[in-house]
């Protein structure tokens, strides 16, 4: 099995000196990202590693945009060797060289197609406006949440982060469970999941 975008995104930023991967990180906090993004917190970057960083970003900009988020700042750190390595490596063509992205593989090994599944289109929607996490949580329970994920997600003070947890635990699902938590969403949110164009 190929390496992933998120194993690319390590070994990039392990060859970081300390410098760097600081000026990287201080960076990454007030990078201009597109509409219906959001700037990964600076609580959330000021101490963390090479690990914590490639979770952030995966988990606030999905594979795609975080590979053009990663090489755009590795290009303003002059780091532009790294940067074309790590194009290269993703097979991304953001830069209109042609180049296909590499496409997702889900957790059953099958492709995923760029569309993807609503729950993940709309993840930055979906988790700044879901108002009541408990209900879907509650739905989930026992056919894609274990006991100790639903109290750990349980546990979050605000619904985003409840909703952020959530979704931390998405890399592992397969489409039956992100079909259960569209429905879930739908049965306690039907005017949201209406808004962002699900039916």
């Amino acid at each position: 099995m190929g390496k992933t975008v998120r194993d690319h995104l390590m070994d990039i930023l392990e060859e970081l000196g300390q410098d760097k991967f600081k000026r990287f990180k201080a960076k990454l906090n007030v990078f201009p990202v597109k509409e219906d993004y959001s700037n990964i917190p600076r609580g959330r970057l000021e101490k963390a590693d090479v690990l914590d960083v490639c979770d952030n970003l995966i988990s606030y900009y999905r594979e795609e945009y975080a590979v053009e988020v990663t090489v755009k700042l590795l290009t303003d750190i002059n780091e532009r060797d790294l940067a074309d390595r790590f194009r290269k490596a993703t097979g991304t063509g953001f830069s209109g060289e042609g180049q296909q992205p590499v496409p997702s593989v889900g957790a059953t090994g099958k492709e995923v197609s760029p569309e993807g599944h609503f729950v993940d289109r709309y993840r930055v929607q979906l988790i700044e406006r879901t108002a009541h996490v408990e209900p879907i949580l509650d739905m989930l329970h026992g056919n894609v949440l274990d006991d100790e994920q639903y109290q750990t997600i349980r546990a979050g003070i605000t619904s985003q982060e409840k909703m952020r947890k959530l979704y931390q635990l998405m890399p592992s699902w397969n489409k039956a469970c992100k079909d259960r938590f569209y429905d879930a969403l739908k049965a306690k949110n039907r005017f949201l999941i209406e808004d962002l164009g699900g039916n």
